[in-house]
Order: structure tokens, then sequence, then C-alpha cells
């Protein structure tokens, strides 16, 4: 079993909870961008959400402002939030409505930290397979739904200059919400590319010249071991299920993590940054 013998349980989860049916937590009835905001968005072939995104917390949106390709909808911030956007000249791009912290409370989850800021807006578009340079890592996800995971696994992706990270249009959390604030600003940094069919995904990268190594603990041999090249793609299976047979037999080989201590599983996004490390220091990045 790959990472942990814990199954991945987590895809019944949502990013945020929801009070009754047409009201907020208050009782009083929830305005228009409300019930958006709380509204799954719907997954389509050009992008990971079909919009609007939910984005909250400092880096999640901070980092959103500034990228010029992320359109905003609505930004809504506490006055602290307002004034530090200014003193780090950040520009809002939307004139934002200033509210007190806790209206922003009740459009989120009790546990979210917002630290003022939430905005609405589209989602990013997905390249093509056919755009990734020959170069460098890619990292594959084969339906990993937990988005605490998926999340940090963006965020360790941003750190090692990832080009982009290939993920499945089902089975796998929406690029929004608790994702976003766990990969702290990565969403505008790393491209994901969602496709219809991994093993198709896979086929496309071999033929493109990658090395597809997956992570499995039954691989043939260690990681560390395998004679790796450019371009590379990483692929992590979920927790307790792992790969997929047929993503197993797409790769072009499959490797395990040999771990020294007492426990030898590691959570999957532990598995990932460990893994780029790897790959990283074999392939010369970390020097460039």
């Amino acid at each position: 079993m790959p990472y942990s013998g814990t199954r991945d349980t987590s895809a019944a989860m949502n990013d945020r909870k929801f009070p009754p049916k047409g009201r907020r937590r208050d009782g009083k009835p929830f305005k228009k961008a409300e019930k958006s905001a709380g509204r799954p968005a719907r997954r389509d072939r050009n992008s990971a959400t079909d919009g609007p995104v939910i984005l909250y917390g400092w880096h999640s949106v901070s980092m959103a402002l500034a990228n010029p390709q992320r359109r905003i909808r609505k930004l809504t911030l506490t006055e602290n939030a307002a004034k530090r956007l200014a003193d780090e000249n950040i520009k809002t791009r939307v004139t934002p409505e200033i509210v007190r912290p806790q209206e922003i409370d009740r459009l989120l989850s009790p546990d979210a930290v917002h630290q003022g800021l939430l905005a609405e807006a589209d989602p990013l578009p997905s390249p093509d397979i056919e755009t990734l340079t020959q170069e460098g890592m890619v990292l594959v996800l084969d339906q990993i739904t937990d988005p605490h995971n998926v999340g940090a696994i963006l965020r360790s992706a941003a750190a090692f200059a990832v080009k982009a990270i290939v993920t499945t249009a089902r089975h796998s959390p929406e690029a929004t919400g608790v994702l976003a604030k766990a990969a702290s600003g990565a969403l505008e940094l790393v491209p994901m590319i969602t496709v219809q069919n991994l093993a198709r995904a896979l086929t496309a990268l071999n033929d493109r010249g990658f090395q597809t190594v997956g992570l499995d603990s039954e691989g043939s041999e260690d990681l560390s071991d395998v004679a790796l090249r450019e371009p590379l793609a990483l692929v992590l299976g979920a927790e307790g299920k792992g790969l997929r047979q047929l993503t197993r037999e797409t790769c072009s080989i499959v490797a395990r993590l040999d771990m020294p201590g007492e426990i030898k599983s590691l959570n999957v996004s532990n598995a990932a940054v460990l893994s780029l490390y790897v790959g990283a220091s074999r392939l010369g990045l970390m020097k460039r």
C-alpha cells in the first residue's frame, strides 16, 4: 500500500459547511453573491472549475490579485486587510466591499482562517499537455481527493518549480476554497492541467518524451536508484488505494520510496515533496 495504510475518506468533505437551505447562520436569507459563493463549481474541459472560484486568506487572495490571468469578480475585505494591501502596493483591481470580519465568517466554514480577505474569481484556464515544455518536472495525480493534500502538493510544486500538475476532471477536488487556502498562493504559480482520461494523458506524456515514474510501495526499485532524466513526470496515487492498475501499466517505471525508520509509509503530500526533492537533486535542478 503506498504512503499510508489509511484509506482516503476525505472525498466526502466539502470546502465549507452549509447552514439550512436558503438561510445564513444568522437566519437571514442569502444574498445572491453569498449563494454563488456556497454553490459547488462545475467542471469543464477548459478549467479546473467552472466558476466562481472562492479564495480566502492573505496568500491566496494577494497572489490572485497579482496574477493578471486571474479575473477577480468580487473582493470583500476588512479595513485591516485593505490597509495591508495598500501598504504592500497590491492593487485590488476591483472596488472592494469593506466589512467587519464577522461578515466574512458568515460566508465560510467556522474554521476557515480568512485573515480578512475573500475573493470571488474566474477559474484559471487549463492548458493542454501539448503545450508543456520538454524540460524539468511535472506531477501527475491519480484520483487524490483530499483538498488539503492537493493544496499542500501544489505548494511544494511551486517550491520546486514544477511546470504543471496533471489531474483528472473527476475524482479530484476543485481548485477553490480549502484547496486554494492550503496551496498558499501556488494556484497562481503552477498550471493545473485537467484531463478526462489519465491513462491517455500519461500516454501523451510518454509520446512527448517524458519519463513517467509512478510512486508506489510495490515499485521495482527505490526512486533514488532510478536513472532519472528530463523531462520527468512523477505520478502519485491516493492514500489507501495507490495507483490504479492502468496508471501503473502506462508509467514507464514504478518506483518506491524506501524509508530507514520504523514507519515505512508517508502521507501523499509528504511523499510528493520527498520525490520532488529526489528528482530535482538527481536532475540538477537545485543548482539552476
